[in-house]
């Protein structure tokens, strides 16, 4: 890998979660270093929202996302839930857009369950429509459900995707925008899906702590490896990738 530094955007990480308790001032850094100029953090919860807001105040190249995952709900009150899109909608002008929210069967094999994310991500969507902010969904092994409950609205970003080429050709059709996750580093089914998503409608991020590339812990400065994978799979310059993907991210979150 070369030297030379981009511009880098890792347009989705969880940097408030406590893997990164003892080194998160190190972590940035190295991110900072390895030319990662912006870094997006998701709220999952009212505590992970409460952090992520903490960060985004702390960093000014930290922004934050505020969500509700869909695997949080099994523990969750429809009081609490209520109370986090509350806190969502509280900070509205903090942040950059609502989420990361959606549906996630992998985890959810009931219905009873399945049909209590679908209910609750109604209530995300119809908040992301009235705040005009960009929806970023998590969608596992639901990604059509997920589309069609978002498709009306102007403004998406598929967080992670993992879904079929055909879903993710409608969600382009749409206008969306297709986010990989350093997993392509090390999945096939990821690296099709980098071949055929066009340069204008993708971004690229690490979700860390999760999907590293590397063994261990994932950190935003790993987005590189995915950068340059990405690059080569289109046989581009890397730093065209990079333009691309922050010129992407900067449109999408109105940066």
């Amino acid at each position: 890998m070369s030297d030379e530094k981009y511009e880098v955007t890792d347009t989705h990480c969880h940097l408030d979660f406590k893997n990164f308790n003892k080194d998160r001032d190190e972590v940035i850094q190295r991110a900072l270093n390895a030319g990662v100029t912006t870094m997006i953090n998701s709220g999952i919860d009212l505590k992970t929202n409460r952090k992520t807001l903490e960060l985004a105040r702390k960093y000014d190249f930290v922004h934050a996302t505020l969500g509700l995952n869909p695997n949080s709900l099994g523990e969750l009150t429809n009081e609490e839930v209520d109370a986090t899109l509350d806190q969502i909608r509280a900070h509205a002008k903090e942040i950059i857009g609502v989420g990361e929210a959606g549906l996630d069967y992998y985890r959810c094999p009931d219905q009873k369950g399945r049909d209590r994310q679908i209910a609750v991500f109604r209530k995300v969507v119809d908040l992301s429509r009235e705040l005009d902010l960009p929806q970023v969904i998590h969608a596992r092994l639901a990604e059509d459900e997920a589309f069609e409950m978002v498709k009306d609205l102007t403004k998406v970003v598929f967080h992670c995707y993992s879904g079929t080429v055909g879903t993710m050709r409608d969600a382009l059709d749409r206008g969306f925008y297709i986010s990989l996750a350093t997993v392509v580093c090390r999945s096939a089914q990821h690296q099709v899906l980098a071949r055929q998503v066009p340069l204008d409608r993708l971004l690229i991020e690490t979700d860390s702590p999760f999907l590293s590339p590397r063994k261990g812990r994932n950190e935003p400065a790993y987005v590189l490896d995915s950068l340059n994978l990405i690059a080569k799979i289109k046989e581009l310059p890397p730093e065209d990738v990079a333009k691309a993907t922050t010129t992407n991210a900067k449109k999408i979150y109105d940066l």
